[in-house]
């Protein structure tokens, strides 16, 4: 009887731990991505950045100059 134990207990033990294992190597994997991700996230972000500032340019200047522009596009 207490064999049957043992051997149930180190199945679970040996499942469990492969089971870690293999998150654990998932989520390294998946670092390099996250870091691609945020590269492109952070080149996005710029571009926006870069719209935002040309809005507010258009926005205070004045209004002779906003007409010759939207008719220059």
């Amino acid at each position: 009887m207490n064999n049957v134990f043992t051997f149930v207990f180190l199945i679970v033990t040996v499942t469990l731990v492969a089971r870690l294992l293999q998150t654990y190597l998932e989520q390294r994997n998946k670092q390099p991505e996250t870091e691609e991700k945020l590269e492109e996230t952070m080149a996005k972000f710029s571009e926006l950045e870069e719209r935002i500032e040309v809005l507010e340019r258009i926005v205070t200047e004045d209004q002779g100059g906003l007409k010759k522009e939207i008719d220059a596009l």
